[in-house]
């Protein structure tokens, strides 16, 4: 068994995991936190998850495969492609500005709010990339 082999069998499972790893931070600063956590706060890692979802709708056979006369599946590809990826980094862009509210304001949810926030959104991204690589392109 090669390391492809390997990783297309256990690469889900640790996908799943590191998902799972990022909610659960997540949850544990809420259900942690001393004051209630406005709905802002959850945004981006919903986003984030929204993201990893989009990422994993595109085929990587689509993004290398090219011909001029495909119709635009190609481009169609790319486009969606893009698009998760500026969500993606949106959402971990809001969750750092949210940490960084949440370490300024004394009123507000405490750092540890921000900090798990900014966790979630890498840990979803990443189990999204993870998973987008490990799975085959027969489906």
């Amino acid at each position: 068994m090669d390391w492809a082999d390997l990783w297309g069998a256990f690469g889900p499972g640790f996908a799943g995991s590191v998902f799972g790893a990022g909610w659960w931070f997540w949850v544990d600063a809420v259900v942690c936190s001393s004051v209630k956590v406005s709905f802002l706060h959850y945004l981006p890692g919903l986003f984030a998850s929204l993201a990893a979802l989009m990422f994993n709708c595109v085929k990587r056979d689509d993004l290398q495969d090219y011909s001029p006369f495909d119709e635009g599946e190609g481009c169609r590809s790319k486009t969606w492609l893009f698009l998760a990826y500026v969500i993606a980094f949106v959402s971990l862009a809001g969750s750092v500005g949210m940490l960084i509210e949440d370490a300024v304001l004394k009123t507000g949810p405490s750092t540890w709010t921000g900090v798990a926030g900014v966790l979630q959104c890498f840990f979803v991204l990443a189990s999204g990339l993870i998973f987008w690589t490990s799975r085959s392109g027969e489906y």
